[in-house]
């Protein structure tokens, strides 16, 4: 059982370090090292300090029993000078170890956003149910958590173990000797026999704190994802407010939050409970640390073997030795914390990288993007936990002709067209795309935060086009009463109908005129004379594109060339023929 802890332990640290050792080696690294050796120096600057107020306080204390007033004075105009450098090491590091945090980040941040949209892999944690919960979360706030108190608890340690060797002589030279008779056997001397004092009280409370904190980092860890999920259901109700409206499921929502959000109170009393715990000892451990050094030096004291600045120096340097000791105490739910938080980290790292590996591995499915048109050869198509869904699909369309796939509700038609687009991994056959543009409408079109005139332009750049370009193929999908609305931000997905959304993706296929077009039910929220119109829009462009569609209504096949039963190619023995 201790094996596998301290396996856990180093595969913690292992992992925090893995995720932190690129930042030291990035292209940002002689900023990062510049300000981490700004920062060290500061620390150390402010542990110097701390050993120069240490000695001051025996020479002012030993003022103040010898009634020396010009001592008095003089002491006091050594204090100012220190503390006024004091304050001014503290802001400096403060501000450097924040732009180091924030630089930091952001190296951090753009480089989980492009992992996570390169080669789809957001796509591909979504169909896989993936561990890696709520990347959101993961990216714009682990991140932060990551960096905060990776620098916070790593600069905390470097001064507590500058300190504790700054201080250990000082400690060492005061305490002097203690004197333990052992009865008929004489007596024992302790050279500098506080340091040992403070060694053992330091190394007994960390130990206590260990045995009484530890379940502090899976519940800090289910606190997290609990936070997190009951943040995204809220998000998705408010990405759905009509949906929910309309279905008056408000008591079905509400029941649903309040399920999520017993889940973070629940183990939030847990922490509660645990840090209470962990309280009890800490504060107990920190308050009796104040008078323990005098407890223990009022021997010599009364003895008159010290006086008293001797004494305030004596237990101010056991107290700085016994806090560095003691550093792991005072920073354990701060640790705990981080470990939870590299624990996610990790989790989400580890899906991405080898999402990515996958991706760049010799696929099942080839894509090839030559020549013009479409061709699928020999395409097996599989659900992602493993089911065959469609065997043997094989089919053809040439340069400019439609074609439109049919099929039962489920059948794998939008699968389909998933994967001749590229996007759908789990199955082994070929697909050549044709070279040029490619553009896919999905039956609820995608729509970007920002203005109109990025949601009309997406996925190209807002600027991409011309106003006189975007007002024409708006006023060609009958859209023309929003073209002097383009540079207006709005939550667009919800201020326009699904069918003013299709619309808008038609205006798209006119602005960037792709070579090859998917359209998977793109206009089921359309009015048939629109459908229509939009369709022998397509087919008599000038760019003559090349069409797949997916639908339903028997009025689609008047603007296709021929069609594709995928009943033909459900999972199965391979049907001779599947065109109509």
């Amino acid at each position: 059982m201790a094996n596998a802890e301290d396996t856990r332990r180093w595969a913690f640290l292992r992992d925090a370090w893995r995720l932190a050792k690129p930042y030291w080696s990035s292209e940002d690294k002689r900023w990062a090292w510049g300000l981490l050796a700004a920062v060290i120096g500061l620390n150390l600057g402010s542990v110097f300090i701390n050993v120069r107020l240490n000695i001051w306080r025996n020479a002012f204390y030993n003022t103040l029993q010898d009634l020396d007033e010009h001592g008095f004075w003089e002491q006091l105009a050594v204090f100012t000078g220190l503390a006024a450098a004091f304050i001014v090491i503290v802001v400096y590091q403060t501000y450097l170890q924040q732009m180091l945090q924030i630089r930091w980040r952001r190296w951090l941040t753009r480089r989980y956003l492009g992992e996570w949209l390169g080669d789809k892999a957001y796509y591909r944690l979504q169909l896989e149910g993936n561990p890696a919960d709520n990347p959101d979360q993961r990216i714009a706030d682990d991140l932060n958590r990551f960096t905060d108190a990776s620098l916070s608890l790593t600069l905390g340690l470097l001064n507590a173990v500058v300190t504790l060797f700054s201080f250990l002589s000082i400690l060492w030279v005061l305490s002097g000797p203690l004197t333990i008779p052992l009865g008929s056997l004489g007596s024992f001397e302790l050279p500098g026999y506080m340091l040992w004092f403070a060694l053992v009280y330091a190394i007994g409370g960390t130990w206590l704190t260990f045995k009484i904190g530890r379940p502090l980092v899976g519940l800090n860890f289910r606190q997290q994802r609990f936070e997190a999920d009951f943040r995204f259901a809220l998000v998705r109700l408010r990405e759905n407010t009509e949906a929910v409206a309309l279905y008056s499921g408000e008591e079905r929502e509400l029941a649903e939050f309040r399920t999520l959000f017993v889940n973070v109170v629940d183990n939030f009393w847990k922490i509660m409970r645990r840090i209470k715990a962990l309280g009890w000892w800490t504060s107990f451990y920190n308050q009796f640390a104040v008078i323990f050094p005098y407890i223990v030096a009022a021997p010599r004291f009364f003895a008159k073997e010290m006086q008293l600045g001797g004494l305030m120096q004596t237990a101010d340097a056991f107290g700085t030795v016994q806090g560095s000791l003691s550093f792991i105490i005072g920073a354990y739910t701060d640790i705990a914390t981080w470990q939870a938080v590299v624990q996610r980290l990790a989790g989400f790292d580890a899906r991405v990288r080898a999402v990515a590996a996958e991706a760049l591995a010799p696929q099942p499915i080839v894509i090839a993007r030559e020549g013009s048109g479409l061709a699928v050869t020999g395409l097996d198509l599989d659900l992602p936990q493993g089911a065959p869904l469609l065997h043997q699909v094989g089919l053809t369309v040439e340069p400019g002709q439609s074609v439109l796939i049919t099929g039962p509700t489920g059948s794998g038609k939008s699968t389909l067209l998933r994967a001749m687009s590229g996007i759908w991994p789990y199955g082994k056959g070929a697909v050549r795309l044709a070279l040029g543009k490619l553009l896919f409408l999905p039956q609820k079109p995608y729509m970007p935060l920002g203005s109109l005139r990025d949601a009309v332009a997406y996925p190209g750049a807002s600027d991409a086009f011309p106003d006189s370009k975007i007002q024409a193929a708006m006023a060609s999908v009958g859209l023309d009463a929003f073209a002097g609305r383009l540079d207006e931000t709005d939550n667009w997905a919800q201020r326009l109908s699904l069918g003013e959304q299709q619309r808008l993706s038609f205006a798209r296929v006119l602005l960037s005129e792709p070579d090859l077009v998917f359209l998977d039910e793109a206009t089921s929220a359309l009015d048939e004379p629109s459908e229509a119109r939009f369709y022998q829009m397509l087919r008599a462009a000038l760019w003559h594109p090349t069409i797949v569609s997916v639908g339903h209504r028997g009025t689609l096949a008047a603007f296709h060339d021929r069609g594709v039963d995928i009943a033909a190619f459900r999972a199965g023995p391979p049907s001779k023929t599947a065109s109509t």
